[in-house]
């Protein structure tokens, strides 16, 4: 799921970069946009579970530290290091891996109370 998080939110940071907003700017849009994505393809395909209400508002947990170690990294990557704002996002996402994966698995994995058990799918209007 990494791989086709990654490819979504830098699809869209160079979507973003091209229609001319600020590579910070493009990367936080592309990071709000591929987390929501993330966190249904987590929930179905990695962790094999319904992905409640719940889960879902705290899954951006998850990527709190993903972004402030991607976010920092850009940054310094492109305003420090001289690196280009294009290729600067691959090596900062690949230096947040390993913390975004234990979070995850934490929030994916608690057990839920019988009070959360309302998923996504049986709440959302048909």
């Amino acid at each position: 799921m990494g791989v086709v998080n990654t490819g979504t939110y830098y699809g869209c940071y160079l979507l973003f970069l091209t229609c001319g907003l600020p590579y910070v700017a493009a990367h936080v849009a592309a990071f709000v946009l591929s987390m929501t994505g993330s966190f249904f393809l987590t929930s179905r395909f990695t962790y094999r579970t319904r992905p409640t209400w719940r889960k879902f508002l705290l899954f951006p947990l998850t990527n709190a530290a993903n972004f402030v170690i991607t976010t920092a990294g850009v940054w310094l990557l492109v305003d420090v290091a001289g690196l280009s704002s294009r290729y600067a996002p691959l090596l900062a996402a690949a230096a947040a891996v390993p913390v975004t994966f234990v979070v995850s698995r934490t929030i994916m994995l608690r057990p839920e109370n019988p009070k959360d058990r309302d998923s996504l799918a049986e709440v959302a209007p048909k």
